[in-house]
């Protein structure tokens, strides 16, 4: 079976190769343009449970995409899946079953408590301090993460919104266009890392707010990504 990245680069490939756009594609898959881009840019791992629809629009197979041939024993592919990626096929596999048996299930709002290990700013600064979490309730999916973190301010609207509870993996390093956790200045920011023929910055994706450089005048350290 394909890596995240082996199928995302060679979507590209298809996507090119047909002479589609980006709002394209996500046309033909019925998805939000910006959800595509987060799957090219590598900011967000392409949903297994999708590969029908990338398939049709490309005109190729399921399995073509995810490099898996329809004879292999599917116990044997599980197998080697990691424990994330199996919860994702474990959960496509549930909803195929239910289509197939025609039961209608309905959305509800799952109900959990999460541990707050402080706030990051969508602004101007924040202290985030190595203290006691707070335990505070969250309704909706807890995605695998190391901690979380509420952003305060509004520079990183419409992604964040103020008082937002996000997910993070702890990380010292990132790739250019991932969402970060990141000191600066002994201040912690959320905000997005840039790496480009412009230089090292942190960039809000509100325009009403400076991008941050990295370089020699500021103290900076990456601490984690956020789960997208």
């Amino acid at each position: 079976m394909r890596t995240n990245d082996e199928i995302i680069k060679l979507l590209k490939e298809l996507t090119a190769s047909r002479g589609y756009s980006i709002s394209e594609l996500a046309r033909r898959v019925d998805m939000a343009k910006s959800a595509v881009s987060r799957y090219f840019n590598g900011t967000r791992e392409f949903p297994l449970n999708r590969a029908n629809d990338f398939a049709s629009a490309l005109g190729v197979t399921p399995e073509y995409i995810l490099g898996v041939n329809a004879n292999d024993d599917i116990t044997n592919i599980y197998n080697q899946l990691s424990t994330n990626r199996k919860k994702k096929v474990f959960n496509y596999a549930k909803q195929q079953l239910d289509e197939q048996n025609n039961v209608i299930v309905f959305p509800t709002n799952a109900k959990n408590e999460v541990s707050v290990y402080g706030a990051v700013s969508a602004g101007t600064g924040e202290y985030l301090l190595d203290n006691t979490p707070e335990l505070v309730p969250y309704e909706g999916v807890v995605p695998e993460h190391d901690y979380a973190v509420i952003v305060n301010g509004v520079s990183m609207r419409p992604l964040f919104e103020d008082k937002q509870i996000i997910f993070v993996k702890k990380t010292f390093e990132a790739r250019s266009g991932q969402v970060v956790i990141a000191y600066y200045d002994n201040q912690a920011y959320v905000k997005k890392y840039v790496n480009d023929e412009k230089g090292a910055r942190f960039v809000s994706l509100n325009k009403s707010y400076d991008d941050m450089p990295i370089d020699e005048t500021h103290e900076t350290q990456i601490i984690g990504v956020v789960v997208l």
